[in-house]
């Protein structure tokens, strides 16, 4: 009878190890060629997201929010032209960020029904439209907040723990990359829109980025080693702020893109300060204010034909619910618009922008 428990025992114990290396062998089998050359000996196994419209894959779908996108024209120039809840006509950066990398060729959003046990140990995007660091940001939207997101990513660490055991999550949490992309709702539709007649954007600005760093050492707490924290891009060079505050001629609004440099200046110091305090994680600042304003200022660089406005409708201040399939003026060809819609780019350019990111800035996390 002891000879037949410890039997049964052996079996059963070796069942979870079966189903953690089937479950690797799957993703070693189905990931892509990565297009960057890793230093050697090193591994990304994952990426992870969180932030805002620009990296969500859908989670705002099943919201209540006027912040979400599953519908045409969005996901024109998807694969199948699915309107997936990507804010844009086909891929956004997170999709880009993972091909680059050779881990898949999408990084799904974590709250997709769709979702398969294997896409967890490749990563997934919390991220959700209309989100920022300051918390008023995420409530105005009805989106969840960065606190809802880091409980969402608890939760996966938990799912994972259940398919790999507790050594091999720690590895993945470890050697993955994690985005974070905040900022522009909280400049653009909070600031600008509510807290300006209350701060001075510097004192704002200082807000923000004590919010950054409180996520980034609550992602260090959980784990995280290899952070990416994006920058504010050129705001008042999105179509929307233009209509919005460029006046007749719709320039860019130099004194929203003061205020996105200024927060740059500064989340870019408390990284290079939480570097100093946590030797053993690597905090890296990532620029897309200067790719993205190039692109705008150079279009015929890189082929582009259309810099102040979107391809949807007009283009001049159509987003998310105003961009429908009923507007009779969307463009034919978005590869020739910079942006998709009034705040959000196209496929191309994101394509082309994270190519340069990744290039740039993969060796500052080995």
């Amino acid at each position: 009878m002891k000879m037949l428990l410890s039997t049964s025992s052996s079996s059963s114990s070796t069942v979870p190890l079966l189903v953690s290396f089937f479950i690797i062998i799957i993703i070693i089998l189905c990931g892509t060629e990565a297009l960057v050359k890793l230093q050697d000996n090193e591994s990304i196994p994952a990426v992870i997201v969180f932030g805002d419209s620009i990296v969500d894959p859908g989670n705002n779908n099943n919201l209540i929010t006027v912040a979400k996108c599953n519908y045409p024209p969005y996901g024109r120039d998807f694969t199948g032209e699915i309107p997936t809840g990507r804010f844009s006509n086909g891929k956004i950066p997170s999709d880009f960020i993972v091909e680059e990398l050779g881990i898949k060729k999408l990084l799904p959003a974590y709250l997709d029904p769709n979702l398969q046990p294997t896409d967890l140990l490749t990563g997934v995007s919390f991220a959700s439209g209309a989100s920022g660091y300051d918390p008023l940001t995420s409530k105005i939207a009805s989106a969840y907040s960065l606190s809802d997101q880091l409980e969402m990513f608890k939760e996966y660490r938990g799912k994972l723990k259940g398919l790999v055991g507790e050594e091999r999550t720690s590895t993945i949490i470890s050697k993955s990359i994690i985005f974070v992309v905040q900022g522009s709702n909280d400049i653009t539709n909070t600031y600008f829109a509510l807290r300006k007649w209350q701060n001075d954007f510097a004192s704002y600005a200082d807000f923000l980025v004590t919010s950054a760093s409180s996520f980034v050492k609550e992602l260090y707490a959980l784990g995280a080693r290899r952070v990416a924290v994006f920058s504010a891009p050129p705001l008042g060079c999105l179509p929307s702020q233009r209509s919005i505050a460029g006046g007749v001629h719709r320039e860019c609004v130099e004194n929203y893109n003061e205020a996105a440099k200024l927060f740059n200046v500064k989340l870019s110091s408390q990284l290079n300060f939480l570097n100093n305090k946590f030797p053993l994680a690597k905090f890296v600042y990532v620029d897309i204010y200067n790719p993205l304003l190039d692109i705008i200022r150079n279009p015929q660089k890189s082929g582009f034909e259309v810099v102040n406005k979107g391809c949807c409708g007009t283009g001049l201040i159509e987003v998310s619910l105003l961009c429908n399939r009923y507007y009779p003026f969307t463009c034919d060809d978005a590869k020739k618009y910079v942006f998709w819609d009034s705040y959000h780019p196209t496929e191309r350019t994101y394509k082309i922008i994270i190519r340069e990111v990744i290039q740039r800035y993969v060796d500052g996390f080995f």
